[in-house]
């Protein structure tokens, strides 16, 4: 196992823990939540740079990857929920993306391309990771409670964008592929031909 993949792991490993720390009432337990997540969010960052710096990238890396980024978001989302910090609409929004995304992912895989990840998604990522963080944060501090509101609005802006910009994409390689895919030749058959062919078929 090479260690953009146990990066990864890690990250899968926190989810958990965050979980527990963002349900866990108390001033530690929202430093230590703050702290999990901050570094989760890192691992993000160091796998990919030391998969590229180490020519490590591997078929797992690439499929295990944005599975951990959606397990933690996700998770960090659907616990501010429970504690009721974030509008549950919002989230819905938010995790329905990930899972239509993800969907077209395999699609797309299915019929032999790929879906790169976009700078609108790679924004989206950012704005999470410091939207949940204010978030969070409310917690301790109330005041910081309208800049979290406008950081979760964004999130959601973001979501509905590069979602509908995955699928655009989506639809065009697909649109291209399928243009460049040639067309069965058609063969005629003779009389005798077709009607034995015919006849194959009924006893089928």
């Amino acid at each position: 196992m090479n260690l953009p993949i146990s990066l990864t792991l890690l990250r899968i490993f926190f989810v958990p823990l965050l979980v527990v720390l963002l349900l866990t009432k108390g001033e530690n337990a929202v430093w230590w939540a703050v702290a999990v997540f901050l570094l989760a969010a890192v691992t993000d960052l160091l796998d990919g740079y030391v998969a590229r710096k180490r020519r490590q990238i591997t078929s797992l890396g690439i499929v295990l990857d944005p599975i951990a980024d959606k397990l933690l978001i996700s998770a960090a989302l659907i616990s501010l929920v429970q504690i009721r910090l974030v509008p549950a609409w919002m989230v819905v929004i938010i995790v329905g993306r990930e899972f239509a995304v993800t969907g077209l992912r395999v699609i797309a895989s299915s019929q032999g391309f790929s879906l790169e990840a976009s700078d609108l998604g790679k924004t989206k990522m950012v704005f999470q990771v410091v939207a949940i963080t204010v978030v969070v944060m409310e917690q301790l501090y109330p005041v910081v409670h309208p800049l979290g509101a406008v950081l979760m609005w964004m999130v959601v802006a973001f979501a509905l964008a590069s979602g509908a910009q995955y699928f655009w994409l989506f639809w065009k390689r697909l649109d291209t592929r399928l243009k460049r895919r040639p067309a069965r030749p058609m063969v005629m058959l003779g009389s005798e031909e077709a009607a034995r062919e015919e006849k194959d078929v009924a006893t089928h």
